[in-house]
């Protein structure tokens, strides 16, 4: 590792650190834990069935406000990094403003960092305990652990005792809530400042945050204050905190405010922040303060890095009349240089797209990061203005590599809306964040006319090129055929895991798009971001809206009603198909006045000659048709959920009959008896349903059909080949 410049302050951070573990600086002891007399969230909460209050958060912001939203957090950070040790030396100052109606005497801060301090936090404890790792499961061994260290806390220059607590009965080891008793408690309606000294140590690169070599990326780096929830908030029933632990499956909640924070790097080091740049940055003594301000958000990340190359910069401008202006820069090491365009591009689209279908981007900035070769742990992660996206070795278009670029850094963006403006609460429903915005993102590829390409330059050119619709291919891996857990369970109740958040709440919302119908959906979805943005909603607010605009309210209920707040299944098949002739029948028949017998077998020899007069009578006659009519015969079965369906059979002459299954019955027989013979029959023709757990039996021909087969076969056998040829080369 390098540093440039910077001597006199490695000296200085050696000393502090020597002090420190000769106890010189000492911290404030902690004090027992008491009662405060104001509840948690439950550890179990999840999604939220009563809406919100009007009132709550404020109300709806009408764009009159002096701030975007109701600012209840601010904070003014000064920190300096010292990328040989790897640390962090920071002060902060934390406004918080009590919008409850009592006396608060006591606070809950969360010290995200902690989760890495050991492999006792409820983080390691449950990832452990799950035989799970993040993303990679790159093991770097003990570089891994860091730690937030509180060097004081003052209230008005008097010491603040501190506690760490488990608020979701994790283990008693875990510090990653931590709880403020304060001197002087804070009135309804008043604000306090807290002066907080503290000091990181980052770990190596991992769970989003951390360094390798020269690039440090941090994020959940400094001290956090939790939401204090009102009646009528997101399913409260009485004042209580929001203070959950840092568990392996979740992410992040916290109060919008203001943040005013100066960074303080070695000189030769390129920082991307939070926010918009404050004037140039100021040397001193070989280090570089940069100064970044940003208001109205809830999060503050940054990065630093000497290898950074220059970055690359565009301004969008919006075609909305007096839109303003965003300055889009991508930050991105040498080995990626190839990177850098598309990303910028596809945040460009971005800014478009979701400014046209949600709303307009409330910021003046946005920053993308491609982390290093080695990185991965950074890339794919979402904070206000400020986002890292993948890093790719193959960009090229229509390839596996440029798909996941785009589509990484279309994702990452798009949680600027979902947990950036709107600010949903992650945790506890993230269906509001990764599965809308997953929704919102596959809309966009397929606004787009984008495919999911898998394949490489060196493959495509070797006449291999699948490719597959984002939506369709969604279903891949969803467990659609025995789901475990409903789309509103939290982030880490679950027994799948979050993956099936993004996949089936995408699917879910295609089917409920494909219902309402694509022009409602936007309609509903342009309301709901105009009624909670810089709000916090619920998954109940978002039903309510859906049903509002709609006017579909039934169709929206029992949608929520299965899949959100529980767990069905989709399973309609097909069962059975059958179109045969109505032929004559043996048995007594009035001939001439008088009851005639006929025989099994007359009535065949019957049937025979009157097929033999008609085909010498229309010997040109097509296939599926003759002297007798056919019936035709549909059973449809049910295992699953009910879901309004379609069946379309057609016939030999073209024709076709269309009916709705609406009914909630496990079983469905449709007839018709037509003059010709039916060919085919098809459920859910316009793929409404993409929740189904298997679409390849919606259909039925009559006569054996194995294009389906031999589709994968001959896609398989094409990737076998081309590993075969591709083995041979080298």
């Amino acid at each position: 590792m390098k540093w440039v410049g910077g001597v006199a302050v490695v000296a200085l951070l050696a000393v502090q650190a020597t002090l420190w573990a000769q106890g010189a600086l000492v911290a404030a002891v902690p004090q027992p834990y008491t009662d405060t007399g104001i509840p948690f969230a439950p550890a179990n909460a999840a999604a939220v069935t009563t809406p919100s209050a009007p009132d709550a958060w404020g109300g709806p912001r009408t764009g009159t406000e002096e701030t975007l939203s109701d600012r209840v957090a601010n904070y003014r950070i000064e920190a300096t990094l010292d990328p040989v040790r790897h640390t962090i030396d920071a002060r902060q100052q934390l406004t918080w403003r009590n919008r409850s109606a009592r006396d608060i005497k006591s606070v809950y801060v969360h010290l995200y960092l902690n989760a890495h301090k050991n492999e006792n936090s409820t983080f390691y404890t449950e990832e452990r305990n799950g035989g799970e790792a993040f993303r990679s499961g790159l093991d770097v061994g003990d570089a891994k652990f860091g730690y937030t260290q509180l060097r004081h806390v003052r209230q008005d220059g008097k010491a603040v005792p501190w506690q760490f607590v488990q608020p979701d009965g994790g283990p008693a080891t875990d510090e990653t809530v931590v709880r403020f008793d304060l001197p002087d408690s804070v009135a309804p309606g008043a604000s306090t400042t807290l002066d907080i000294a503290f000091f990181d140590q980052l770990p190596r690169l991992t769970v989003r945050m951390g360094y390798f070599d020269t690039f440090h990326f941090l994020a959940q780096w400094f001290p956090k204050i939790a939401v204090l929830e009102l009646p009528g908030e997101r399913g409260a029933k009485e004042v209580r905190w929001n203070a959950h632990e840092y568990h392996a499956e979740s992410e992040y909640y916290a109060d919008f405010g203001h943040y005013d924070v100066k960074l303080t790097v070695p000189k030769g080091y390129t920082v991307g922040a939070t926010g918009q740049l404050q004037g140039q940055p100021v040397e001193k003594n070989g280090l570089v303060t940069h100064h970044y301000m940003q208001g109205d958000v809830h999060d503050f990340a940054w990065t630093a890095d000497s290898r950074t190359a220059p970055p690359l910069r565009a301004t969008w401008k919006g075609p909305q009349p007096g839109a303003q202006p965003v300055e889009v820069t991508v930050l991105f090491p040498p080995e990626y240089r190839s990177n850098a365009a598309p990303v910028l591009q596809a945040t460009l689209d971005s800014l478009a797209y979701f400014g046209r279908t949600l709303g307009p981007y409330p910021y003046r900035t946005v920053t993308a990061v491609i982390p290093p070769f080695n990185g991965r742990e950074a890339g794919g992660m979402e904070y206000p203005t400020f986002f890292t996206a993948n890093s790719v070795e193959d960009p090229a278009p229509d390839t596996l590599g440029r798909i996941d670029l785009d589509l990484v850094t279309i994702h990452e963006f798009g949680h600027g809306y979902f947990y950036g403006i709107l600010a949903s609460n992650e945790f506890e429903e993230p269906m509001l964040d990764e599965g809308l915005n997953e929704f919102w993102n596959l809309r966009m590829l397929r606004e787009r006319k984008q495919r999911l390409h898998f394949t490489t330059s060196l493959w495509r050119r070797l006449g291999f090129a699948p490719s597959f619709d984002p939506f369709h291919f969604e279903r891949i891996g969803s467990g659609l055929d025995d789901p475990a857990d409903p789309l509103g369970e939290s982030a880490y109740g679950r027994l799948e895991g979050i993956g099936p958040v993004y996949t089936r709440s995408a699917l879910m919302l295609h089917d409920l798009e494909a219902q309402l119908g694509r022009d409602v959906m936007e309609k509903a979805m342009r309301e709901y971001y105009r009624r909670w943005q810089f709000r916090h909603p619920s998954i109940a607010d978002l039903r309510e809206t859906l049903a509002d605009v709609s006017g579909q309210r039934a169709l929206v209920e029992s949608t929520f009603a299965r899949q959100v707040y529980a767990v069905q299944p989709v399973d309609d098949r097909i069962a059975d198909f059958t179109s045969s002739e109505v032929l004559p029948q043996p048995g007594y028949r009035t001939v001439g006045g008088k009851q005639v017998n006929v025989t099994q077998e007359q009535a065949e020899e019957q049937a025979e000659a009157e097929r033999e007069r008609w085909e010498k009578a229309h010997p040109d006659a097509a296939e599926g048709r003759g002297p007798f009519p056919y019936r035709t015969a549909v059973l449809l079965r049910r295992k699953g959920a009910a879901v309004p369906q379609t069946l379309v059979v057609t016939f030999a002459d073209g024709s076709r009959e269309s009916v709705q299954w609406q009914g909630s019955e496990r079983w469905k027989r449709f007839e018709w008896v037509k003059p010709v013979q039916a060919v085919s029959a098809q459920l859910d023709p316009e793929r409404r349903h993409l929740l189904d757990a298997n679409k390849l039996d919606d259909g039925r021909t009559l006569k054996a059909d194995d294009s389906a087969s031999q589709r994968w076969t001959f896609d398989f056998g094409t990737i076998v080949q081309t590993l075969l040829a591709l083995l041979a080369t080298i």
